[in-house]
């Protein structure tokens, strides 16, 4: 594992942070450039992706904090403020899952707003979305967060005492959920590439995200561990909070495609 890259004096840069920042950026590159090709404001699509940046990261921590309140009893200012009361410097703790819940409501605000189609964008952002899950959960590994339950598999990983899956089961073989994840998200945004190769009604592309995210990280949740605090009971099964909001994404990717395919109005795309 490499959670640090590199120091310089005590500022760090962590491996995470840094695949986190370079998936953010080709994100914005390639979603300005997907918009142009649909005869979109290149501007707008800068404008939103930046307001998705913070809505990522702030929806994300929001999920961890309210999923996890006991860790932060007593030192509630750690749950905003980079520089911890552990003498750390960052904010550790983030649930993907609530970053791309803010960002969608952050998505509709901004087309609402600036009278945008909401659907035509939302394909336009859909394979970015992918590829910085493939980034981001790179980066997880690295760090060792985000890790499996144990597992006597070939490919089980034992992570270092130093990093949060060691530290919580340490000297044991666990599923790398986080590659697995990283699969998925190479594999949605090769998916979505090839759907988009010919014109589809608006809003295809999106739904179709939905759907790929929605079951791929509803299973993947059944190997991931998990805090107590995290799962809910419905009724008599056991359900982690991510996985209701993926059933959701599943249903919601299902019903765009049902509806919104009998409008026939489609993509158009600039050669």
């Amino acid at each position: 594992m490499f959670p640090v890259l590199f120091r310089i004096g005590r500022f760090e840069i962590h491996a995470y942070g840094l695949l986190l920042a370079i998936s953010f950026l080709v994100g914005i590159y390639w979603s300005m450039h997907r918009s142009q090709k649909r005869g979109m404001n290149r501007n707008d699509v800068m404008d939103l992706s930046l307001i998705i940046v913070f809505c990522a990261i702030a929806g994300s921590r929001l999920l961890y904090v309210v999923t996890h309140v006991e860790e932060f009893k007593g030192r509630w200012l750690d749950t905003v403020n980079p520089f911890q009361s552990s003498g750390e410097i960052g904010i550790m703790g983030l649930s993907m899952m609530g970053g791309i819940v803010l960002s969608l409501i952050a998505l509709f605000v901004f087309c609402r707003i600036k009278h945008i189609q909401i659907l035509k964008l939302g394909d336009v952002l859909a394979p970015a979305v992918g590829l910085g899950i493939f980034l981001t959960r790179i980066g997880c590994f690295m760090h060792g967060c985000c890790f499996g339950k144990p597992c006597d598999l070939p490919w089980g990983v034992v992570f270092p005492l130093s990093s949060p899956a060691g530290s919580t089961l340490h000297g044991v073989h666990l599923h790398p959920t986080q590659l697995y994840a990283s699969l998925y998200g190479l594999l949605i945004t090769g998916i979505l590439i090839f759907l988009d190769r010919k014109p589809r009604f608006n809003g295809f592309i999106m739904s179709c995200f939905f759907i790929l995210y929605g079951v791929s990280r509803f299973l993947i949740d059944y190997v991931r561990y998990y805090e107590e605090s995290v799962k809910i009971s419905i009724f008599h099964a056991s359900f982690t909070v991510n996985q209701v909001i993926s059933a959701l994404m599943v249903v919601m990717g299902i019903l765009m495609i049902l509806l919104l395919r009998k409008s026939g109005v489609k993509n158009a795309k600039k050669s």
